[in-house]
C-alpha cells in the first residue's frame, strides 16, 4: 500500500506533483480547524505543513499511523517536537530553502532603516517634499552585530562585508575557524551590544534566547543603535524596545516578526522610527518553491526508503546510506531485543562498540535501533525516535565507540549492558548480509535468530543436551535449529534453540528443574 500524506497548509503545486511522481498518495486540504484536522489525520502517514497548522499533542494522539511531520520552512514553533518524539514521529524542516530570501530581507530592512525609506515614501506620496526631514546614515564603515551566525546569519554577514561593514558575530556554536572563513569577528553577546551600530537577530527561539533583547540589553547598547529582527518575535521584549525607541537609546527598529502573530495590533505600530513587515522573511516566489520541493522530497525519501534529512529529533540518514544501513539496523535491533529479554533487572549503562566496516557508516541510527530493541520488552511504546530520550530519562548511561580496524570479523557490533547483577555482552555480525549472533559473554557461537527461540545458560556437563531435548519433545516443541557454545570444557555453556511453536510456561518450568541449568528464557523476535 502506498504511503499517504496530507498537505494542510498552502504549498507550491509542485509539492503535490513530487509526492505523486515518487509514488506517494497525497491530499491537499488547507484551512482545517483543529477538530477537522483531528478527524482525518488518522488516515495519513505524513503531514506537510507551513506555519498555520498547529501540530500539538492531541492532534498526534489522533494519528496512530503518522510517521513524519514536514515543515516547509525553518521554524517549528507550531509543532510539539517533544510530543512527536515521544510518539516516534519524525519532525523535519527545510533549514536551507529560504535562507537567502530571509537574509536578503534583513539587508533590505537595514537599508530601509538607515535611509528611512518607508516614511520618506509615504511622505512623498502624500505630496510633501520633506527632503531635509529624512536624514539617513551610511552603512559603510559601520559595525553590524549579528546574533546567531548559522545559515541565515552567515549569509547576512557575507552581504554586510560586501557593503564594507564590520561584522561582530555572537553565536555559541560559531568556531574560530568558521569565523575566520566568514571574515567576521567572533565576540561575546555583551560586546555586540556595546559595539554595534546595527544589530540583526538570526537565532531560533529557545529558553536561552527568549527575550535576549530586553531593557538591560538595550541599556548596554550604543546610543542610537538600530535593530533588525527577521528571526522570531519572542527574541525581543517589545515593551522594552518601545521605551528605548521613545527615549532615543534606540534610533530605529525594523521588525518582521512579532511576539503574537498575525499582528493586527502591536505597541510598535505607528512609531515613526519603526519599519514593520508582516513576516515576509521567506516570502519570495523562489523560497516558497524551494521549501515546498524540499519538504516533498524529504518526506517521500523517508516514507519510501527510510532516508532521514533535516530531522529535528532523529539522526540523519541519507538516501545513499539507507540501503547500506538496513541490515545493520536489523542486527542492532536483534541485539537489543535479545538483551532486553534476557535482562531481568534495572539497566545502569549501555556501551556499544562498532568495529570494522560498520564503524565507517553513520552509526547513530544503529544506536537508536539497539536501544529500541533493548527497551521494548518492558516499554511497548518505545521506538527508534524516542528510545534515546527514554533511556536518558531512566538514567541509563550511554557510550559509543568506533574502530575501523577489523578484528576477528570484517564487521562487528558489540553491546555491553551493565545491570545491578553484572554485565551482559552480546556480539553480532553480518554473514552474506544476514544478522548473526557470534558471542554471548565469553561464549563464542554462531546463531541466526528466529521468531520463537529458547535461550538456556547451563553448566557444560555430559548428558545435558539429551535431557533438554527430551524435555522439549515431551512438551511437543519441535526444534528447527540448535546452536551451542561454551567458554571452555566443563565451564559455562549456552544454547539457542529455534522452535516451530511457542514454548509454554509449563515447559520452561520443567527445563529450569534440569540439573546444571543456570537460566532459561523464552524469546520472541519480530520479522526476523
Amino acid at each position: 500500500m502506498k504511503p499517504k500524506v496530507l498537505i494542510s497548509d498552502a504549498l507550491s503545486p509542485r509539492a503535490v506533483e513530487i509526492f505523486q511522481q515518487r509514488g506517494v498518495d497525497v491530499e491537499l486540504k488547507t484551512s482545517l480547524k483543529p477538530d477537522e484536522l483531528k478527524a482525518i489525520i488518522g488516515n495519513f502517514d505524513g503531514l506537510a505543513i507551513r506555519s498555520s497548522t498547529k501540530v500539538i499533542a492531541d492532534v498526534m494522539a489522533a494519528a496512530p499511523k503518522l510517521k513524519v511531520v514536514g515543515r516547509a520552512g525553518i521554524g517549528v514553533d507550531n509543532v510539539d517536537v517533544p510530543a512527536a518524539t515521544a510518539r516516534g514521529i519524525v519532525v523535519m524542516n527545510t533549514p536551507f530553502g529560504n535562507s537567502i530570501t530571509t537574509a536578503e530581507h534583513a539587508i533590505a530592512l537595514m537599508f530601509a532603516l538607515a535611509r528611512q525609506i518607508p516614511a520618506a515614501n509615504a511622505s512623498t506620496h502624500a505630496g510633501k517634499w520633506e527632503k531635509s526631514k529624512f536624514m539617513g546614515v551610511e552603512l559603510t564603515g559601520k559595525t553590524l552585530g549579528v546574533i546567531g551566525c548559522g545559515n541565515v546569519g552567515s549569509i547576512v554577514a557575507e552581504r554586510a562585508l560586501g557593503l564594507k561593514m564590520k561584522v561582530a558575530a555572537y553565536d555559541p556554536f560559531l568556531t574560530p575557524e568558521r569565523a575566520l572563513e566568514l571574515g567576521v569577528e567572533k565576540v561575546e553577546l555583551d560586546d555586540v551590544f556595546k559595539r554595534a551600530d546595527f544589530i540583526t537577530l538570526h537565532t531560533p527561539l529557545t529558553d536561552q534566547t527568549r527575550n535576549i533583547i530586553d531593557a538591560k540589553a538595550l541599556a548596554k547598547c550604543r546610543k542610537g543603535v538600530r535593530i533588525i529582527n527577521c528571526a522570531r518575535g519572542g527574541l525581543i521584549v517589545e515593551a522594552d524596545l518601545k521605551a528605548a525607541l521613545e527615549s532615543g537609546q534606540v534610533a530605529g527598529a525594523a521588525i518582521d516578526v512579532f511576539a503574537e502573530e498575525p499582528a493586527k495590533q502591536n505597541i510598535l505600530f505607528g512609531m515613526d522610527n519603526v519599519v514593520c513587515t508582516p513576516h515576509l522573511g521567506a516570502s519570495t516566489t523562489e523560497a516558497q518553491e524551494n521549501v515546498a520541493l524540499q519538504i516533498a522530497e524529504q518526506m517521500s525519501d523517508f516514507l519510501l526508503t527510510g532516508a532521514i534529512v533535516n530531522a529535528l529529533n532523529m539522526p540523519s540518514v541519507s538516501a545513499e546510506d539507507a540501503p547500506k544501513l538496513k541490515p545493520y539496523m536489523k542486527l542492532s535491533e536483534q541485539l537489543g531485543t535479545l538483551a532486553g529479554q534476557i535482562i531481568q533487572v534495572g539497566i545502569k549503562s549501555v556501551s556499544i562498540e562498532y568495529e570494522g566496516h560498520v564503524a565507517t557508516l553513520n552509526t547513530r541510527p544503529l544506536t537508536n535501533m539497539l536501544l529500541m530493541g533493548l527497551l521494548r520488552p518492558s516499554l511497548a511504546s518505545v521506538n527508534m525516535v524516542n528510545a534515546p530520550v527514554i533511556a536518558k530519562d531512566r538514567g541509563i548511561k550511554l557510550s559509543e565507540t568506533r574502530r575501523e580496524n577489523e578484528g576477528d570479523y570484517h564487521t562487528l557490533v558489540r553491546v555491553k549492558i551493565e545491570t545491578g547483577e553484572g554485565t551482559l555482552r552480546l556480539d553480532g555480525t553480518l554473514f552474506s548480509g544476514k544478522p548473526r549472533i557470534v558471542g554471548i559473554d565469553d561464549v563464542t557461537l554462531e546463531a541466526e535468530l528466529a521468531p520463537r527461540m529458547l535461550f538456556v545458560r547451563n553448566e557444560d556437563k555430559p548428558g545435558f543436551i539429551g535431557r533438554l531435548g527430551t524435555c522439549l519433545g515431551a512438551g511437543k516443541i519441535n526444534i528447527a535449529n540448535f546452536t551451542l557454545g561454551r567458554s571452555k570444557p566443563g565451564s559455562n555453556a549456552v544454547c539457542l534453540v529455534s522452535a516451530d511453536n511457542d514454548i509454554p510456561d509449563a515447559v520452561l518450568l520443567e527445563i529450569r528443574k534440569l540439573p546444571g541449568v543456570v537460566g532459561v528464557y523464552a524469546l520472541k523476535f519480530d520479522a526476523v
